[in-house]
């Protein structure tokens, strides 16, 4: 079974002002269908045919660099775009409002914490609020497409919430800004996906 780009659930330009519509169009329809088929390419013909994207990217040392690269890539992108949707943002609420509270102190300086890692990320990368192997919330940033999943990243978990700092991401808009798309992100967090994902 190839890997596929999925569909958004909301179209190019439901995200604006905050992520312009041409943006998402390129992001989508350029950048993550290049991860997309670029990975097919890479794992045909290989015991990676067939694995889910989740598996890969446990076992990603295994796998030659394209495979890291566009399987990140591709888990990345498709967790993005599900971790955000038009009329969102607020502050989560419930268990994962309780446990961020409790992990750092309130939602204010989780906040400050994330949009570090996602600023300071030098280069490429993304930014990610995980849970950890010991069920605790932990924010932490990854080069490039690699992500917490991957058996090779520096803070292993699961991925509750990522933002996407490569250029591509907010160029076009922000231009060299990559503090002011980090502030409106927070516009568009669906927190219920995240949440589900808690």
């Amino acid at each position: 079974m190839a890997f596929e780009l999925p569909a958004l659930d909301y179209a190019y330009n439901a995200l604006e002002p905050h992520i312009d519509a041409r943006t998402m169009e390129i992001h989508h329809s350029k950048h993550h269908q290049a991860y997309v088929t670029n990975l097919n390419n890479a794992i045909a013909g290989t015991d990676a045919e067939g694995l889910s994207i989740e598996d890969i990217c446990r076992n990603i040392s295994k796998y030659a660099p394209a495979v890291r690269n566009n399987g990140g890539g591709h888990y990345n992108h498709s967790l993005f775009w599900k971790l955000m949707a038009p009329g969102k943002g607020g502050v989560p609420t419930g268990a994962l409002g309780d446990a961020i509270t409790s992990t750092f102190g309130s939602f204010d300086a989780f906040k400050e914490k994330f949009a570090a890692a996602a600023t300071t990320r030098f280069g490429s990368g993304w930014a990610w609020l995980i849970k950890n192997a010991e069920g605790k919330l932990e924010v932490t940033s990854t080069p490039n497409q690699d992500n917490p999943l991957m058996d090779i990243a520096d803070v292993k978990g699961t991925p509750l919430l990522g933002i996407d700092v490569w250029e591509h991401a907010y160029y076009l808009h922000y231009q060299n800004r990559r503090p002011d798309y980090i502030v409106a992100f927070w516009n568009v967090i669906n927190w219920d996906a995240v949440a589900a994902r808690f």
